[in-house]
């Protein structure tokens, strides 16, 4: 067994090697665009900063971390150079070769840990080799590249959908939150029960429980199939927590809320971009954010005084999204100048956030589908008195890319058993009672015929419906929201008759059910009398019996719950806006047809 000295200096010399072999030569071969003149400075310390980790590597997690950021900041540059990501990965590349003897010298890795390293470095390593490879090289690839616009496009749309990522998840389009010092101390502002679980724990578990009261997860990766549709992979269980996917948490530590708060939740568990986040708890995050500001002599910010006289959530995983479009647009002009107003009245009401993958299929926004479809639109739930008009101008092309981004998102696969045979027998019978308002599937794509159903027909709860003034909308319709140019406004419907009944695509994965989160099942949904009055989820897991929820009945909510959190745990559909009867389509089916209906609804 080599001495660590030994092994260092051998480590050096292959350093000492590697650098110069690929920082001579053809250099000057290159032609890389302005963006790779930008960035170039960057990513050499980027590639300074890898070698001292190659150096010191002993696969821990906080390392690797690193690692992947590095790596990271060279697929960048790849980008830049106009290269084919899937060509990076070449092991049989000599300069390849070196670099991987180097990490198993100095990181005596076991074969399982050496071979994911492998992988992190592979692309950064052939990239650091281009100034070597000759030019015919270059000219070939540059060649293949601009006699293939398909490809090029594809690339293009790639790029886009990476970039949408990159805005919702690590550019802070709002003021701060809170810091990172709030988060770590909130604890202490919990009831004592809760308190007490967490007081001995470490760091790493305390930052974990903090997570999941508050219905956060970490931060998954994304990839881009080759067909554009976004794909997530959830970073490996580690001692380190990693940043939050519903907060963009910048290097100072601050935390500031995005669109993934609600848009981004888990499938019984599993994070998942898209999904409706039925456990974000924004109610209770923001008065023991209050509290613990308070505690620490730290000033409170738009969210901890606005809560303190308007609901922002009075169960989890239902947020008065009201707030953010309609009411805060009462305070600008057509082109999104503030002005001075009386405040305006609103009927606050929760709603479920629909799953974001639909937003490919729908033309029109939200359950009663006034406001079509557009990067534009996206952007008033940015509303803070601290964004200007100009502030939408400079980030419209960073909008279009959220736009690029949601409609790469499909709905994922039912994960359990079907019956196949019953599931095919609801299909048949899905098309004769179901498809004229939620569409057809299959493996054509299927049709959505975004159809609107008036409130007296489908007998849901009007609230929502009833909230939002014609005026409203007609304010939005002739906003700057609303015009993609001059004479080239967006259809808005200031007058909707009702609700529009949404695509059914991975229903299994999106309970609760209706626009108001009432129902907890989809059993429920094909069952109307049978929906319960009171109740709570009880378990992560999926019933699979009943696909939804597992839950638990209760005659009423238990107000002398001391942990808030608990009480707002509970639906009661007798409170306003909450309300679980109307859709009473299912009742024209019997028993048995219903449970192949159900069947069938996995499948989509």
């Amino acid at each position: 067994m080599e001495s660590g000295s030994c092994v260092h200096e051998r480590t050096n010399a292959f350093v000492v090697s590697w650098l110069a072999t690929i920082t001579s030569g053809s250099s000057q071969s290159l032609e890389p665009d302005t963006r790779a003149d930008r960035h170039w400075s960057s990513m050499r310390s980027d590639h300074i900063r890898f070698l001292r980790i190659g150096q010191s590597l002993n696969c821990d997690s906080g390392r690797t971390v690193k690692l992947t950021r590095a790596t990271r900041s060279f697929s960048r540059l790849a980008d830049c150079f106009k290269l084919d990501p899937r060509k990076l990965n070449s092991r049989s590349h000599p300069f390849f070769q070196r670099f991987e003897s180097m990490i198993r010298c100095c990181s005596q890795l076991d074969s399982h840990h050496f071979a994911k390293t492998r992988r992190l470095i592979a692309g950064c390593v052939f990239l650091l080799a281009l100034p070597a490879i000759s030019p015919s090289v270059h000219a070939t690839e540059f060649a293949k590249t601009s006699a293939n616009p398909q490809g090029n496009a594809l690339r293009s749309d790639t790029r886009a959908i990476e970039l949408g990522w990159e805005v919702l998840t690590r550019k802070a389009l709002l003021p701060s939150d809170f810091s990172q010092e709030v988060i770590n101390d909130i604890w202490r502002s919990w009831p004592d029960e809760a308190r007490e679980k967490v007081e001995n724990a470490s760091p790493e578990d305390r930052l974990r429980a903090i997570y999941y009261r508050y219905g956060l997860s970490e931060r998954p990766e994304l990839v881009v199939r080759d067909d554009g549709v976004a794909t997530f992979h959830s970073a490996e269980e580690q001692d380190s927590v990693g940043p939050p996917m519903q907060y963009v948490v910048d290097e100072d530590g601050n935390w500031t809320m995005n669109c993934l708060s609600c848009h981004g939740g888990s499938v019984y568990g599993t994070p998942t971009p898209g999904a409706p986040n039925n456990r974000y708890a924004l109610q209770t995050l923001t008065e023991e954010v209050r509290s613990t500001k308070f505690r620490l002599g730290k000033p409170l910010g738009r969210m901890e005084l606005g809560s303190l006289v308007i609901p922002l959530g009075t169960t989890n995983g239902t947020t008065n999204a009201v707030v953010f479009g309609m009411g805060l647009m009462h305070y600008r002009d057509s082109q999104l100048n503030l002005v001075q107003k009386t405040p305006q009245t609103f009927v606050h009401h929760d709603m479920d956030a629909p799953p974001w993958w639909h937003f490919y299929k729908r033309p029109y926004l939200y359950i009663d589908g006034f406001a079509q479809k557009g990067h534009r639109g996206l952007m008033q739930f940015t509303l803070v008195p601290e964004n200007g008009p100009d502030f939408y101008r400079e980030h419209e092309n960073d909008f279009r890319n959220v736009f690029a981004f949601l409609s790469s998102l499909r709905a994922p696969k039912y994960d359990g058993p079907i019956d196949e045979d019953l599931a095919e027998t609801g299909r048949h019978l899905f098309a004769q009672t179901c498809s004229r308002c939620h569409g057809t599937y299959g493996d054509d794509g299927g049709s959505y015929p975004n159809q609107m159903v008036s409130i007296d027909e489908i007998g849901t709860d009007p609230v929502r419906f009833e909230a939002l003034p014609s005026e409203g909308r007609q304010k939005y319709a002739d906003s700057w929201f609303a015009e993609l140019g001059p004479g080239n406004s967006q259809k808005t419907l200031v007058n909707p008759e009702g609700y529009v009944a949404p695509p059914l695509d991975g229903v299994w994965a999106s309970p609760p059910y209706f626009h108001n989160g009432s129902v907890p099942t989809l059993w429920h949904v094909l069952h109307p009398e049978e929906r319960p009055v009171v109740w709570r989820r009880s378990e992560e897991a999926i019933d699979r019996e009943r696909v939804g929820f597992q839950i638990e009945l209760a005659e009423k909510t238990p107000l002398f719950q001391p942990d808030v959190l608990i009480r707002r745990s509970y639906f009661d559909t007798r409170r306003f806006g909450k309300n679980a009867s109307g859709h009473d389509y299912p009742d024209e089916l019997n028993e048995a047809e219903k449970r192949a209906v159900l069947e069938y609804l996995k499948t989509l």
